[in-house]
């Protein structure tokens, strides 16, 4: 994982390996274009997630 980018949460900046420490970064990214796009990413993933949740939820519910 060394050779991953990682998205700093303190600071916003793109790191290259694991500088920060892990309560601070986000990742790890394939590319640096990545990482600097975490905050997008993890909101795009939080949403499929809640999404899922919502669906799982329903299952069975009789609700649609």
């Amino acid at each position: 994982m060394a050779d991953s980018y990682w998205y700093n949460l303190t600071t916003g900046e793109v790191e290259y390996g694991p500088e920060s420490p892990a309560v601070d970064r986000a990742g790890p990214f394939e590319t640096a274009d990545e990482a600097a796009r975490a905050p997008e990413i993890m909101r795009e993933r939080s949403k499929a997630w809640q999404e899922e949740e919502r669906r799982e939820a329903e299952w069975g519910s009789g609700d649609s």
